[in-house]
């Protein structure tokens, strides 16, 4: 396995990013010595305040068992001194490297996906919407994604949790970035098809989220798949029992992850 920590800010004008590599060597799945596999970047959730360990190497570990590369973005957040945009800058710099070394980690660089957790939804979706806030920053990067797989995401300060948008951009009285980062308001033709899954019990990040974000999706003709479970906590990562205590619902909650990689495989040369 390629296992590497990539300090991004040694390679953009970033103030920090920590990418880590979880990549198999050799793909043995296929013939041909040279076959590249998809990658997916994951985003840990925990608020834009700390990066979830729960919604890491776990996440990492299952994905990789699906045949993907995988590479954990751990982002600078609030208690960092740091605010919007320097989350997604993070991101859109940790595509581009993912693309400009796709031989080293064996990737196909047309078969790139995010996938993010709360917080870390909200950012994955902030990148998937497309709307070209990173070009104003960060010049000559290319963090175009396939899709992007939003789990239980924060959308907007206006479905019921606004702490998010509070730890990311300050004082919520900015209306022009409150709605920059409101993000089912910047779902255009240019956006990415995304996987969403929430459950009906989220008290804290409520499922009204996903549910618009999905709504704005269909609005512009861009492919989705929704699932709402009708039990569950919010923040149950891959649903086992190795980050959660044990719950009837996880066995079925768990059927995300299948479900996330087989939409994911869409996209792809290798279906499964």
């Amino acid at each position: 396995m390629v296992f590497e920590k990539i300090e991004l800010n040694k390679l953009y004008p970033l103030q920090g990013g920590m990418l880590t590599s979880y990549a198999l060597s050799m793909p043995f799945d296929q013939p041909n010595a040279n076959w590249k596999r998809p990658a997916v970047i994951v985003c840990p959730g925990g608020n834009y305040e700390m990066n979830s360990v729960r919604e890491s190497e776990s996440v990492a570990m299952d994905f990789i068992s699906r045949g993907f590369q995988v590479f954990v973005l751990n982002y600078l957040c609030e208690p960092d001194g740091v605010r919007y945009p320097e989350q997604l800058l993070e991101l859109a710099c940790a595509v581009d490297y993912v693309k400009r070394n796709g031989d080293k980690y064996y990737v196909n660089v047309n078969e790139i996906f995010v996938l993010g957790f709360s917080a870390g939804g909200h950012l994955a979706c902030n990148l998937a919407v497309n709307n070209g806030v990173a070009d104003r920053f960060v010049q000559n990067l290319d963090y175009s994604i396939t899709a992007v797989g939003l789990s239980y995401p924060v959308i907007s300060p206006e479905y019921g949790f606004s702490d998010t948008h509070k730890h990311l951009i300050g004082n919520l009285d900015n209306k022009d970035l409150v709605k920059e980062t409101s993000l089912d308001k910047q779902v255009s033709e240019k956006s990415v098809p995304a996987f969403l899954w929430t459950t009906f019990d989220d008290t804290l990040v409520p499922p009204l989220n996903a549910l618009k974000y999905a709504e704005a999706l269909a609005k512009n003709n861009i492919r989705f798949e929704l699932h709402v479970y009708p039990y569950g906590w919010h923040g149950t990562s891959v649903c086992n029992i190795e980050v959660n205590c044990d719950e009837k619902f996880l066995q079925k909650n768990r059927q995300w992850v299948d479900d996330c990689a087989s939409f994911f495989r869409d996209f792809c040369i290798e279906k499964f």
